[in-house]
């Protein structure tokens, strides 16, 4: 199954150049949700930020399912959900959710 991305790839602004890849889930990417967590993990590589992006409902049978997410440039996300993109200098371990207000707020790793 071919995916359809809610933002085109013509329509992809620079928004946050050159910080590497993340893994993000379809619920962003697809359907268009916000970034309702993310977390910085150690990259896989000299190419991956460490980031990984969720909308933050994802069963953990859509997770098991590898077509679910795949790996992206984080200025894709970016365009997707500009309130990553002060975040994005947060060290390894740093993890944010969305709060009621709507911001994306620093949770403890023990929560």
């Amino acid at each position: 199954m071919t995916k359809v991305f809610k933002i085109p790839a013509d329509k992809i602004r620079q928004l946050a150049p050159d910080r590497g890849g993340c893994i993000a889930s379809d619920r962003i990417t697809v359907d268009g949700e916000r970034v309702g967590y993310m977390y910085r993990d150690q990259p896989a590589d000299d190419l991956d930020s460490g980031w990984r992006m969720l909308a933050g409902d994802e069963s953990e049978d859509y997770m098991d399912e590898a077509s679910n997410h795949a790996v992206y440039d984080l200025n894709t996300i970016a365009n997707y959900d500009p309130d990553i993109i002060p975040l994005l200098d947060a060290p390894l371990g740093a993890q944010f959710e969305r709060s009621e207000g709507g911001r994306l707020v620093a949770v403890d790793a023990e929560t």
